[in-house]
C-alpha cells in the first residue's frame, strides 16, 4: 500500500504531502496507484518530478554524467540544484557553450555559479537603500506611512476575513471564507502550538445583524462599524474604515503604540492574513486596503493553506547562496492562462521590510458553505472612530436596481448546454431543463458560445440562455455535486467555471473533445438523444449509465462509479488536470 492513496487529493492538496515524503520507492508506490486509478497527467509529472529529487546517491546529481543535449532547460535547472561544486558548474557552463549553447541553460548555470561562490565568500548582504532613497526623483506615496515604516519587528496574529453584504443580505463567498479561514486557522494552532483566532469584519448600514450569522459560521471575534452613509459600498470611507480596524494596535514595551491607539480586545500591530472576497467591490477594496497597508495581495484565489517554506532568492535572504526559512507562509493559489495552469502566490518579508497582512481574495464558490454552529461564542467588538465628510465627497443621488440575476452555486446539480444544440437551440433547451427538473436543487447554465451567438431562442426558453447563466472564466465559478456538460467543447475558459464540480457528466459527439480530459463520465452520442434517455432513467428511478450510453457510442470503466452503474458499463471514466 503506498504511503498515500493520490486518487483522494487534488493536485494543490497533493503537492504539499508530497513534501512529506523523501523515500523514492514509497513516490514510486504512489505513482503506481495514481497510474492505475485516475492517471491525471499532472500528478503523474509532479510525483516523478519529486522521485528525481530522492534518485541517485545521497540525492547528489553527477554532473559529469548529466547529458545536455538531451536535457530540457527546465531539467537542467533541476539538476543544478544539487550541485555546489563551482569547478563542476564551471565544466557544464563549457560544455552547454560548445554544444546546444542555449542562452536560458547559460543563464541557469551562471545564477547557480554566482549562487554557490556567493554562499563559498560568506554571503555578505548587501545593505539596501530604501526606494525613497534610490529613486528621490519619484513621487512615493507609501514614504509618510509611519504607521507602516515604523512596524520593523511588529507583531501580527490572527486571520481576518472582509465579510460583504449585499443588499442587506450576508453573501454566500463571505461564508465560505470564514470556514475555510476556520479550517487555516485551527491547523495553524495545533501545528504551531498558537492560540490565534478568526476575526470577521462587517462594514455598512444594519450590518450588525450579522454577527450572529458570522460566528456560527467560524468567526471567534466580530468587528463591526455600522453607519447609515455606508448603506452602498463606497471606496473611501470603506478603506479608511477597514485599515483604521487593522492597524489599531498594542502598545509594546518600548512604550510607543506603532499602530494606532490601544485596543483591549488585541495585542498586535497588525493582521497576519486577510480574506476578501473576489467580487467586484471586494477586488476593489482588497487592493485599496492591501496598498495602504504597504503589503501584498495575490487576487483571484481557489486554494489556500499555511506552512514553512525555504526560498534561496537573495532579494528575500539578504545574500546570494543564502537560504532563509519563512515560517507559518500562506499559500495563495490561483489560476492563469484561463485555468489551464496554476500558480502559488507567497507573501514574503525583505531582510529590511515586513509585508503583512499576507493578502489573497477568494473566487466565489471555490469553498463549501460550512453547517453553522449556532453553539458557537465570540467576542463582538464595536468599531468607533469618526467618519470624516471628506470620505463621502462622492455621494450617489439616484440609482435603479438591476435584475439580481441567477445565482447557480447553491446548486446540487447545474446542466450545461452549449453550441451542440445548435442543430435545434429551443428543443436542445427544452431537454436541459427537463432534465435539470428531475432533481431538488438544479438549474441550466451555458456556455459563453450561447451567450455570444446567434441562435434564434422561442420566448418559453430565452431567459435561460442569457449572460446571467454562463458559466466560465467572464461567468459564474459553480461547483455542484453534479455538472452536466451537454454538446460543450471544453475551452479553457469554461473549464475554468466549472473544474470543481465532484462529478462531471460530458456529452458529446466528438470522442476528442477537450472536456472528455477532465470529465468524470464520457458520453459519446448526439445530446438530443442522451439528454432524454437520461431524464428518463431518472423518473424511473435508474441511475445507471449503462442504459443511457445505448444512446451513443459511449464511454468508460467501472471505476468510481456512481450507485447504479454497472460493471459492464460502457461508460468511460476519465481523469487529468488538462486544459478545458
Amino acid at each position: 500500500m503506498p504511503a498515500i492513496d493520490p486518487g483522494e487529493y487534488d493536485i494543490s492538496a497533493l503537492g504539499p504531502e508530497l513534501r512529506e515524503i523523501e523515500d523514492a520507492e514509497e513516490l514510486r508506490e504512489i505513482l503506481a496507484a495514481e497510474r492505475d486509478g485516475k492517471d491525471r497527467d499532472a500528478v503523474i509529472s509532479l510525483v516523478e518530478s519529486r522521485i528525481e529529487k530522492f534518485e541517485g546517491d545521497d540525492g547528489e546529481t553527477d554532473a559529469d554524467a548529466l547529458d545536455l543535449t538531451e536535457m530540457s532547460t527546465a531539467e537542467v535547472g533541476n539538476a543544478l540544484t544539487d550541485i555546489d561544486d563551482p569547478a563542476e558548474l564551471e565544466s557544464i557552463l563549457e560544455r552547454e557553450e560548445s554544444g546546444e549553447n542555449r542562452d536560458g541553460v547559460k543563464r541557469l548555470v551562471e545564477n547557480r555559479l554566482d549562487s554557490v561562490r556567493g554562499s563559498e565568500e560568506g554571503g555578505e548582504r548587501e545593505e539596501r537603500e530604501p526606494p525613497e532613497e534610490r529613486h528621490p526623483e519619484l513621487d512615493h506615496p507609501t514614504n509618510d506611512k509611519r504607521h507602516v515604516r515604523a512596524l520593523e519587528g511588529g507583531v501580527y496574529r490572527d486571520m481576518w476575513v472582509y465579510c460583504e453584504t449585499q443588499a442587506g443580505d450576508l453573501v454566500d463567498v463571505s461564508k465560505e471564507m470564514l470556514g475555510k479561514a476556520r479550517e487555516l486557522m485551527d491547523g495553524y494552532n495545533e501545528e504551531y502550538g498558537g492560540d490565534e483566532r478568526v476575526v470577521a469584519v462587517l462594514i455598512g448600514d444594519d450590518v450588525e445583524k450579522h454577527t450572529d450569522d458570522v460566528i456560527a459560521y467560524g468567526a471567534d471575534v466580530v468587528v463591526s462599524h455600522e453607519d447609515a452613509r455606508l448603506s452602498r459600498f463606497q471606496h473611501k470611507p470603506y478603506t479608511e474604515i477597514f485599515c483604521d480596524m487593522a492597524r489599531a494596535g498594542a502598545t509594546h514595551e518600548d512604550g510607543e503604540s506603532r499602530g494606532g491607539r490601544d485596543e483591549a480586545w488585541r495585542d498586535y500591530d497588525k493582521p497576519r492574513y486577510v480574506l476578501f472576497p473576489a467580487t467586484n467591490n471586494g477586488r476593489d477594496l482588497s487592493a485599496l486596503v492591501q496598498a495602504e497597508l504597504d503589503s501584498g495581495l495575490a487576487s483571484d484565489c481557489s486554494g489556500l493553506y499555511i506552512e514553512d517554506e525555504v526560498i534561496s532568492n537573495p532579494v528575500k535572504t539578504g545574500a546570494a547562496g543564502d537560504k532563509k526559512n519563512f515560517e507559518r507562509v500562506l499559500h495563495m493559489k490561483r489560476p492563469d492562462f484561463s485555468g489551464f495552469e496554476y500558480s502559488t502566490i507567497l507573501c514574503l518579508d525583505n531582510p529590511t521590510r515586513e509585508f503583512h497582512p499576507q493578502g489573497a481574495s477568494v473566487i466565489p464558490g471555490s469553498f463549501d458553505v460550512p453547517e453553522p454552529d449556532a453553539e458557537r461564542d465570540g467576542e463582538v467588538v464595536e468599531h468607533d472612530v469618526p467618519l470624516d465628510d471628506e470620505w463621502f465627497r462622492v455621494s450617489v443621488t439616484d440609482h435603479d436596481r438591476l435584475d439580481e440575476g441567477v445565482d447557480l452555486t447553491g446548486n446540487d446539480v447545474v446542466v450545461a448546454v452549449g453550441r451542440g444544440i445548435g442543430d435545434a437551440p429551443t428543443r436542445g433547451m427544452e431537454l436541459a431543463l427537463e432534465l435539470a427538473d428531475q432533481f431538488e436543487e438544479a438549474d441550466v447554465g451555458v456556455s459563453r458560445g450561447i451567450v455570444t451567438g446567434s441562435y434564434q431562442f422561442e420566448g418559453h426558453v430565452e431567459r435561460y440562455t442569457t449572460e446571467d447563466r454562463q458559466i466560465g472564466e467572464t461567468g459564474q465559478v459553480v461547483a455542484p455535486d453534479l455538472y452536466v456538460a451537454a454538446g460543450i467543447s471544453g475551452a479553457v475558459q469554461h473549464k475554468v467555471g466549472m473544474d470543481e464540480s465532484d462529478t462531471i457528466v460530458a456529452v458529446n459527439t466528438d470522442p476528442d473533445a477537450r472536456i472528455r480530459d477532465f470529465s468524470d463520465y464520457f458520453v459519446e452520442g448526439d445530446l438530443f438523444e442522451v439528454l432524454p434517455r437520461l431524464t428518463e432513467a431518472l423518473k424511473e428511478g435508474r441511475t445507471d449509465f449503462a442504459s443511457v450510453a445505448a444512446a451513443g457510442d459511449a464511454a468508460a470503466t467501472d471505476g468510481g462509479r456512481p450507485a447504479g452503474t454497472t460493471p459492464d458499463s460502457d461508460a468511460r471514466r476519465t481523469g487529468g488536470e488538462a486544459g478545458e
